[in-house]
């Protein structure tokens, strides 16, 4: 899968990944090959990937996530690590 974050400042993020956890505005959930068509709301909280060199977490400040064809598009309001 292809994972792209966007902040409005800058691209934070984008490269393969094997699988992504995002703080949906309701509660967690997680990302894999192959997933079904979505949008959601992110709340505030962590986004966590996982790519050929490890894990890796950053902070989001709410925003959108959009799923579509194994690419993952988030436009984070604000992120860090």
């Amino acid at each position: 899968m292809y994972l792209e974050i966007i902040t409005p400042d800058k691209k934070v993020f984008e490269g393969e990944v094997e699988s992504a956890i995002f703080p949906g505005s309701e509660g967690s959930f997680q990302i894999l090959n192959d997933h079904a068509p979505l949008i959601s709301a992110l709340g505030k909280g962590p986004v966590t990937y996982r790519n050929k060199s490890g894990e890796h977490t950053l902070s989001v400040d709410g925003g959108v996530v959009e799923v579509l064809k194994n690419k993952i598009t988030v436009l984070a309001e604000s992120a860090s690590a």
